[in-house]
C-alpha cells in the first residue's frame, strides 16, 4: 500500500513540472488577422467566395499572383498549346481554330548550339499540347521536343501531349538487314522517358509505330483533307484512277480509292537498290485515258513518285496528280517535281515548305482545323466518330 502511495505521488509531480515546463513555450500576442470568418463544411475550412460587388479581395488573400484577374476572366482554361520552332505558322493556325493564344515560351540556341527552353507563363494543372513536328533538321527538333517536355514536366503540367504533325525516323521501323537499328522505336522510348502522356501523329509511315510508344497514340490522317480539295476539282468519277507508288502503299491506296467514289486502283512495282535510289520496273492495273492520282505519305527526294509518273504517262495516263500528307523535299525534290510530269502536287502544311521551293504546280493545304478538332476532342475526353475527323477505315 505505501509503495502505491509512492508512486502516485511521484506520477503528480512527475505531470505537474511537464505541465509547467514546456519545451517549447506559448509566444503571446500573436493572432491571425482575418477580416471574414472562415466557414466550415463536414470538417474542411473553405474560403467565403466574393460577392460580385465586392471590389477587392481581403487582406489575407492579397498575393503577388493575378488572382482576380483569372476568375474574373470569363474564357479562363486549363488548356495551353505551345510551339517550337519547326513549324510556328501551322501552330499559330491551330491556335487559331480553337479560339485561342499561342502560350509564351522562350526557345533559344546557345552559342555552342544547345537548346534552352523556358515557359514564360504557368502550366501548373494545366492540359498541355506541344506542337513540334520533328522535320529536318530533325535531330535539331527532336532534342527542342524533349527539352519542351521536360520543361512542362519540371513545371508541373497535369498533362502533357506531343502534337508531331510529322515524326521524324519513322521509317527506320523495321530490320530489313543484319545488324540494323530500328530509329523509329528509340526514338519513341526518348519522347516518353521525357515525361510525355500522349502523343498525336499525324500520318505514320506505318501503323506499327503507334506500338512502339508505351502511352496512347492518337493517329490522325491528312487524307481528309486531300479528298476534300480533290471533291471539289471537275474531275468525272468515271475518269479517276487511284495510283500506289510502290507495294507497300496499297492498303493506303485502297483506302483514299474507296472515299474517292470507289475508284480503280492501279500499283507501280518497283525494286529499290539503295536508300533514296528507286527503279520501276511495271504497271499494275489500267490507267488508258485515265486521271491518274498518285498517293503516298511522303514525298522526300520524289524519285519514286517521279519515276512512277513517267511510269503512267507512258502507259497512257491523261493526267497524273501528286498527293502526300508530308513534303519533305530533299534536293533534288524541286527540280524533279517541277519537270512537266505533274498536272499538279497536292500536299499539306504539316512540314513548311521554304518559299524559294514554291513551284506553279504545288498546291498546300492546311491540317490546322484537323489538328485544332483532334485537341479539343482529346480534352474534353469526345470521340472521334464526326465523319469529316474519322479515320480513312484501312483495313
Amino acid at each position: 500500500m505505501a509503495s502505491l502511495l509512492h508512486l502516485s505521488t511521484s506520477l503528480l509531480i512527475s505531470s505537474s513540472f511537464v505541465t509547467k515546463q514546456r519545451r517549447f513555450p506559448l509566444r503571446h500576442g500573436v493572432r491571425c488577422n482575418v477580416v471574414e470568418p472562415l466557414n466550415f463544411d463536414n470538417g474542411k475550412p473553405c474560403v467565403p467566395l466574393l460577392s460580385p460587388s465586392a471590389q477587392s479581395f481581403p487582406s489575407f488573400l492579397a498575393s503577388n499572383t493575378d488572382l482576380e484577374s483569372c476568375i474574373a476572366n470569363k474564357h479562363y482554361t486549363r488548356l495551353r498549346i505551345f510551339s517550337g520552332t519547326a513549324n510556328p505558322a501551322l501552330s499559330q493556325e491551330i491556335a487559331c481554330y480553337m479560339g485561342l493564344e499561342l502560350g509564351k515560351i522562350k526557345i533559344k540556341r546557345f552559342a555552342d548550339g544547345e537548346i534552352y527552353v523556358q515557359l514564360q507563363e504557368s502550366v501548373r494543372g494545366c492540359d498541355v499540347y506541344l506542337v513540334q513536328p520533328t522535320c529536318p533538321p530533325a535531330n535539331e527538333n527532336l532534342m527542342e521536343l524533349l527539352i519542351m517536355i521536360d520543361a512542362c514536366r519540371r513545371a508541373s503540367a497535369k498533362n502533357i501531349t506531343a502534337v508531331i504533325p510529322y515524326f521524324g525516323y519513322a521509317r527506320a521501323d523495321r530490320k530489313t538487314q543484319g545488324r540494323e537499328s530500328i530509329a523509329a522505336k528509340l526514338v519513341a522510348n526518348l519522347i516518353t522517358e521525357a515525361g510525355v502522356n500522349r502523343v498525336l501523329a499525324c500520318d505514320l509511315h506505318s501503323g506499327q509505330s503507334m506500338g512502339y510508344f508505351d502511352i496512347p497514340v492518337d493517329h490522325v490522317y491528312g487524307q481528309p483533307v486531300i479528298l476534300d480539295y480533290l471533291a471539289s476539282k471537275t474531275i468525272c468519277a468515271d475518269d479517276l484512277v487511284v495510283v500506289s507508288p510502290d507495294v507497300g502503299g496499297v492498303a493506303r491506296a485502297r483506302a483514299f480509292a474507296k472515299k474517292l467514289s470507289d475508284a480503280p486502283l492501279a500499283i507501280v512495282d518497283k525494286r529499290r537498290h539503295g536508300h533514296n535510289v528507286a527503279e520501276v520496273m511495271n504497271l499494275i492495273g489500267d490507267v488508258k485515258g485515265k486521271v491518274a492520282v498518285m498517293v503516298d505519305d511522303m514525298i522526300d527526294t520524289a524519285g519514286t513518285i517521279t519515276k512512277g509518273a513517267a511510269l503512267l504517262h507512258q502507259e497512257g495516263a491523261r493526267e497524273v496528280y501528286a498527293c502526300s500528307t508530308h513534303a519533305v523535299f530533299s534536293p533534288p525534290a524541286i527540280e524533279r517535281l517541277s519537270s512537266g510530269l505533274f498536272q499538279e502536287v497536292i500536299i499539306t502544311n504539316t512540314i513548311p515548305v521554304a518559299e524559294q521551293n514554291y513551284f506553279p504546280q504545288l498546291t498546300v493545304l492546311s491540317v490546322a482545323n484537323l489538328l485544332g478538332e483532334t485537341i479539343w476532342r482529346v480534352h474534353d475526353d469526345c470521340s472521334g466518330t464526326f465523319e469529316p475527323y474519322s479515320s480513312l477505315g484501312i483495313d
